[in-house]
């Protein structure tokens, strides 16, 4: 099965910015940990980008994939992108939103999640065991 993994707005800075909430680990370690953990059915491909458009674009590209589910860290774009949710709501596999942060422990504003009504699974604060966790939820689903 292949998945891929779509990652939103300063993930890219993971390990260089707010370790309480995101761990210690960059995003390139948690690939690394995520591949090596993630069960030998499963292909993934990682992707990143601090565009709301890019993103936007790369979930419409879904459709014509064969990719059988996408696990999306939306980041910031989780509060605030009406047009992400929408291009979520177009595609037809299970969307797993991950988020390494307790979103419900911060700040009154990160406790919406708009992407989120577009997600077969959402979860949060499991740090750097957020994709793998992604990757067995939307293992589940699609093994019924």
């Amino acid at each position: 099965m292949k998945f891929l993994i779509i990652n939103g707005p300063n993930l890219n800075m993971l390990g260089k910015r707010e370790s309480g909430h995101y761990g210690s680990f960059s995003l390139e370690e948690i690939k690394t940990y995520t591949n090596q953990n993630c069960p030998s059915e499963v292909s993934l491909d990682w992707w990143q980008s601090n565009s709301e458009e890019k993103i936007i674009e790369k979930i419409h590209e879904l459709e014509q994939s064969d990719y059988q589910a996408l696990i999306i860290n939306p980041a910031a774009f989780s509060h605030t992108s009406i047009a992400i949710m929408d291009a979520l709501r177009i595609i037809k596999i299970p969307i797993i939103e991950v988020h390494l942060s307790n979103v419900h422990s911060r700040e009154e504003f990160r406790q919406t999640l708009l992407t989120a009504k577009a997600a077969s699974i959402i979860m949060g604060g499991l740090k750097k065991d957020a994709y793998l966790f992604g990757v067995n939820a939307a293992l589940s689903l699609l093994k019924g």
